[in-house]
């Protein structure tokens, strides 16, 4: 029986398809992206800085004192197996590229932070910082200007 026996278009096949990809896309980023720690992290926020590089391009940006090569070549081959960061062989040189953005990380640690702190609540967070004073009047006033376009659409 092929589609043309069954009363979908092939419109609806392709919309079908389409949901499926976005759907099982969402749920691999969901599922590859894993905590890190402080030295991956700080590993990440470099190679998301230069898009790619070697292991001494990265050593370069990194502040003092400077880790030593292996030791980095180790958190980027980790990085790797995470699925953080692939690379370009060019002989026995690689040059590291972030597979996971920035933006999907950030997304993956603040919806950490929110659900493992403030019950998912954007109140209870934005409470939190205004106790600790960790939110100045400029910013506030910012965060309220962002509040009134939203109250807008």
């Amino acid at each position: 029986m092929g589609h043309k026996d069954c009363n979908v278009s092939s419109r609806s096949y392709y919309n079908i398809f389409n949901y499926y990809r976005l759907v099982n896309n969402k749920l691999l980023n969901i599922m590859e992206i894993k905590e890190l720690t402080r030295a991956e992290e700080q590993i990440m926020q470099v190679l998301w800085q230069l898009k790619k590089g070697y292991v001494k391009d990265v050593i370069e940006v990194l502040p003092v004192p400077k880790p030593a090569y292996n030791t980095v070549s180790t958190i980027i081959r980790i990085l790797e197996t995470k699925g953080f960061v692939g690379h370009t062989a060019y002989g026995k040189s690689h040059e590291y590229h972030p597979v996971i953005s920035k933006e999907q990380y950030q997304n993956f640690a603040t919806d950490k932070l929110m659900s493992g702190y403030f019950d998912n609540s954007v109140k209870r967070m934005f409470s939190y910082f205004v106790k600790k004073e960790k939110i100045d009047l400029k910013e506030a006033d910012e965060i309220m200007k962002l509040i009134e376009k939203l109250k807008e659409k």
